[in-house]
């Protein structure tokens, strides 16, 4: 059994991890506490939203709508690769599901039982997050988006101790879901595994920039990231304790 990690623990997780982390507004006190127990944790589930635009995507799964009021998940994961926290705590985003899944799951048994009963309330024991696509199979997955999902899953398997076998989709856990639809899990399962061989700052391919005369943190997240609002992406990935910038200092980037 393993308690959910505070709201500080997990933002921590997944920053350590590497994710590109936008919060919103008092997420680590929006929850559904007063509905139901949360914890323990035994896994993170991924879901797809079937709705298109960032922006919309996170104001519905911070809000929720009738008949489904939110937070919907603890995270939103964008095209972009980012992570938009809108709750945590008991979020309603599993549902009900299959208690020979949860005990798999538990016991990080593969391959996973296919569910056939509704009848476990999974909002108390999964980490959720809601990834911003169409859901109709052809609607693509960027790679961004993916690295988002493999950093985020590996995030929470590192701070519990969990193997992959933690990470699932909601169509693993209840009957008749078909989410996270298109997204290739075998990959996902195989990139998971791989960046827990290594350490939480492990960065394959990242990309660094070499500070030029003239440059802020501003301009270089305009020109390089394509907006200068994330210019405190870059000072959180390296560390930095002013805006005071050298030529020739050596920048990591965060994804795009």
């Amino acid at each position: 059994m393993a308690p959910p990690a505070t709201a500080a623990a997990f933002l921590a997780a997944l920053r350590a991890e590497g994710v590109s982390v936008v919060e919103e507004g008092d997420w680590e006190h929006h929850n559904r506490n007063h509905k139901g127990p949360w914890g323990p944790v035994h896994g993170v589930m991924i879901h797809h939203t079937v709705t298109k635009g960032s922006a919309r995507t996170v104001a519905i799964c911070r809000d929720g709508y009738e008949g489904l009021p939110g937070p919907l998940c603890h995270g939103v994961i964008t095209k972009k690769g980012r992570v938009h926290l809108v709750g945590y705590g008991r979020a309603n985003h599993a549902g009900s599901g299959d208690a020979d899944v949860l005990q798999a799951v538990i016991a990080e048994r593969a391959p996973l039982p296919k569910p056939d009963r509704n009848t476990v309330d999974g909002n108390r024991h999964f980490y959720g997050f809601e990834c911003e696509n169409l859901g109709d199979g052809v609607d693509p997955w960027p790679d961004e988006q993916v690295e988002a999902i493999v950093r985020v899953g590996a995030a929470l398997c590192r701070h519990h101790g969990w193997t992959v076998r933690s990470v699932i989709g909601h169509l693993h856990w209840q009957v008749g879901k078909v989410d996270p639809r298109g997204l290739d899990w075998s990959a996902v399962e195989a990139r998971i595994t791989e960046r827990l061989r290594h350490k939480a700052s492990w960065n394959p391919g990242a990309r660094t920039y070499a500070v030029r005369s003239g440059d802020t943190l501003w301009s270089i997240a305009q020109r390089e990231l394509g907006s200068g609002k994330r210019y405190t992406e870059i000072a959180e990935l390296n560390e930095l304790a002013s805006d005071v910038l050298t030529p020739g200092q050596v920048l990591k980037l965060p994804a795009k």
